[in-house]
């Protein structure tokens, strides 16, 4: 049975720099509790244009800094920032382009509710971003947790285009889903994930390209697919058909609740 000795994080938000749903208190929760067990922790997530550097303290890690990743053509450069959670000892990495997110005054949607169109290009930036931060930290996870569909990628990243890096060959991926739906649909997202290297076989997972969609293939390169919360959203309807999802509740055991759950899949082999 391999040790629990390291968490990575991954998430749409965290408390007190983003607070939009229940994701960012779960988030805050469980890494603070891992690091309380001896557990080495890190925690990436986007670095929204509604984070304030300054309030927030984040200053920019230019060791982690610079990497390119190439999207439908274009090139987007990654900024990686950092603070820690006040009155704890966890730092926060925050992934950043400013094109990308910098520079909008807006998590997913705009001034008019409108959701953006490129947030396809957004969540496929993010999730490589989050691997290319963890290759120059030369740091690598026993579990890899995901919350929320911004997230979704990360598990067929990590299986597809990263498999043969020996900083990802032995994490086990948990992607935990929310009511954080979505009704836009993004018809080209299987030609970009092509352009940066996911086959065709892949393909059926991401048509037409909706929340669904995106979900789905999370669920299908994951090896533990929780739900964050009672899902009542109606994207969800005959989503899981063949099971209800297990849910660790958000009560006074979570923590202990989560350790578990993390305990028992490293235990699988």
């Amino acid at each position: 049975m391999m040790s629990l000795q390291r968490i990575l994080y991954v998430a749409s938000e965290i408390s007190p720099f983003l607070e939009t749903s229940l994701v960012s208190n779960c988030v805050r929760k469980l890494p603070e509790a891992m690091q309380s067990k001896e557990i080495d922790v890190r925690i990436l997530v986007p670095k929204f244009g509604t984070i304030n550097d300054r309030m927030n303290r984040l200053h920019e890690v230019l060791r982690l800094s610079g990497s390119i990743v190439s999207i439908d053509d274009v090139d987007h450069s990654i900024s990686v920032k950092v603070s820690t959670i006040p009155s704890t000892r966890l730092q926060v990495y925050f992934v950043d382009n400013n094109d990308l997110f910098g520079s909008r005054r807006a998590v997913f949607e705009d001034q008019n509710n409108n959701f953006f169109e490129d947030n396809d290009l957004r969540m496929i930036f993010f999730c490589t971003g989050v691997i290319e931060t963890l290759k120059k930290l030369e740091w690598e996870a026993d579990i890899v947790h995901c919350h929320d569909w911004i997230t979704a990628l990360i598990p067929i990243f990590w299986r597809k285009l990263y498999h043969d890096h020996p900083l990802f060959t032995k994490a086990k991926l948990i992607f935990t889903v929310y009511n954080n739906t979505f009704s836009h649909h993004f018809p080209c997202l299987a030609e970009k994930l092509a352009k940066v290297g996911i086959g065709q076989e892949d393909a059926p997972w991401l048509t037409p390209g909706g929340f669904r969609d995106i979900i789905q293939l999370a669920v299908h390169y994951s090896d533990l697919v929780l739900r964050g919360e009672p899902l009542d959203a109606v994207e969800f309807e005959d989503l899981f058909k063949e099971k209800e999802l297990p849910w660790v509740q958000n009560d006074e055991q979570y923590n202990e609740g989560y350790f578990a759950v993390y305990k028992s899949l490293l235990s699988r082999g």
